[in-house]
């Protein structure tokens, strides 16, 4: 599975491709559904396999390099082109998940930019071809989770899994070393950088400040659709809980979590100079770029003591130049002064919804379907792990916790309002705030509505994953979620769904977030 660290493509002789077809992914794994319910459903009022068409890709590599190796935005291009002209021309409702969101936000672009670099669609392309996009678990503005997958190979339960058992993730236990092993595999997928936060600490807040904050991690979910219900259910005891600044996406101790930046004494890591190894890694089974760093790098890295969302690109560029090199060809992170700057036609800027321009198509609706009411991994306490030979220096420090005073702050995890793995800022921004109405990133007004799921677990062992999960791959199964689909699909618009459906207070939080529109 792992690719070339150069060209974040197949390794010589080596070849492993994407199944293509409704089989492609309407299961994981026997028993275990991802959009197998939904294709149920759709085939209930009418659909089959001449109007479906599962856009399979493989998730890997960057989402140009789909094009390059595999022509899959090409294929999808002919076969939505091929959907609409056999069906009486109406136009295709599209229905991305979780990144491929952000594939199909590139794919919108690609789709109207001339040859060769696009599709040479032209600039009326997705509004002749395309009804709808219902997004469901969006990472428009990416998660804080990939930081953490990037910069130790851990979230929570990996987390939580190497205090119970520390012999088998990070040491030599028959010849196993399994955290290295996913470090090196998953820093070739270059697709991985296309969830790095965009937005900078303007999205998602400096050091003493963020503009989600007041969620309660501690309440108790009920199975509960009424809007007005499940709202005042998840707000009842903010009274009692202290609000948290999730800023710092990375702080090494929890006292420096919640210093305030005017005590803050760091020391600038970005001219640290690498080197002065303890041991010969040479003799590394398992090659991590964490192995050329040396004391003096690692010291740098902690010496810094927090990271916002500005400085975590200069920590990646530091601690994985390779990586960072090859996702700096195909991904970006800022926010636009100018789009009419001629460099944002180069595809690195099309997967940014904050450096790229919606469609010229302003009968088309964009939707934003998520789940709230799980917490979901937000900023990170970190801690310099005891050196040796082949190891990985940094770990999430799992005995930091926030106690009845921070509720958010659990196994050294800051968590926040979200489906547990997308926050409601990321998945929600664009839709509440950057698109909404005409704006610089929505010249044209396509309408946005944002369907949000409440969360409530499911009452049995019976019910299996739940008909009302708001959790990221499990919502594919709430009745909600699957009810608004199949109604825009049979021709509903938003307004027939009633607008927006909101639960949390992504609104609120929007209008804390000074960007210019």
């Amino acid at each position: 599975m792992s690719l070339d660290n150069e060209t974040g493509l197949d390794h010589p002789g080596i070849r492993v491709r994407p199944v293509s077809g409704l089989v492609a992914a309407d299961y994981f794994a026997p028993g275990y559904f991802v959009w197998a319910v939904l294709i149920a459903n759709l085939a209930r009022i009418g659909y089959e396999e001449k109007n479906m068409y599962m856009a399979a890709y493989d998730w890997r590599i960057s989402f140009q390099n789909t094009e390059v190796r595999d022509q899959t935005l090409s294929r999808m291009k002919s076969n939505i082109e091929l959907m609409v002209a056999t069906n009486g021309g109406n136009k295709v409702v599209v229905i991305p998940h979780s990144m491929g969101v952000l594939y199909f936000l590139h794919f919108m672009k690609w789709v109207e930019a001339p040859a060769p670099m696009g599709g040479g669609g032209g600039s009326d392309w997705c509004a002749k071809h395309i009804k709808a996009v219902m997004n469901i678990g969006g990472p428009f503005l990416g998660v804080p989770k990939s930081v953490a997958g990037l910069f130790s190979i851990e979230a929570r339960d990996i987390a939580v899994a190497r205090t119970f058992a520390p012999g088998f993730w990070d040491k030599d236990v028959f010849g196993l070393k399994t955290l290295q092993h996913l470090m090196r595999m998953t820093r070739t997928w270059d697709s991985t950088m296309s969830m790095i936060p965009k937005g900078g600490d303007t999205i998602w807040g400096g050091l003493d400040w963020s503009a989600d904050v007041s969620y309660n991690c501690s309440v108790k979910k009920n199975k509960n659709n009424d809007t007005y219900g499940a709202f005042q259910n998840g707000k009842e005891n903010l009274g009692f809980m202290k609000n948290i600044n999730y800023g710092r996406l990375i702080s090494f101790g929890k006292d420096i979590a919640d210093l305030h930046s005017s005590k803050l004494e760091r020391l600038d890591f970005r001219g640290a100079l690498k080197g002065r190894n303890l041991a010969n890694t040479s003799n590394c089974d398992v090659w991590t770029e964490y192995h050329d760093m040396g004391v003096d790098g690692i010291k740098a890295v902690t010496d810094y003591k927090a990271y916002t969302a500005d400085s975590i690109l200069d920590l990646l560029h530091f601690v994985a130049p390779k990586m960072m090199k090859r996702g700096d060809a195909h991904f970006s992170y800022g926010i636009a002064d100018n789009l009419d700057d001629q460099k944002y036609k180069h595809y690195k800027y099309w997967s940014n919804p904050l450096e790229t321009r919606l469609p010229n198509a302003p009968d088309m609706e964009i939707y934003s379907m998520y789940g709230v009411g799980i917490p979901t991994e937000r900023a990170y306490v970190y801690k310099l792990t005891p050196q040796s030979e082949c190891h990985i220096p940094f770990q999430i420090d799992t005995s930091a916790d926030g106690g009845n005073e921070y509720t958010c702050l659990r196994d050294g995890v800051y968590s926040s309002d979200g489906d547990e793995t997308v926050p409601v800022l990321s998945a929600g921004f664009m839709c509440a705030k950057g698109w909404r109405g005409r704006t610089r990133f929505n010249p044209s007004g396509i309408q946005t509505f944002i369907r949000e799921y409440d969360h409530a677990p499911p009452a049995n062992l019976l019910e299996g994953r739940g008909t009302q999960s708001g959790a990221h791959v499990d919502i594919l199964g709430n009745f909600a979620l699957l009810e608004d689909i199949i109604r825009v699909a049979a021709g509903a618009s938003g307004k027939d769904l009633g607008g927006d459906r909101v639960h949390s207070d992504i609104f609120k939080w929007s209008e804390k977030i000074n960007l210019k529109l």
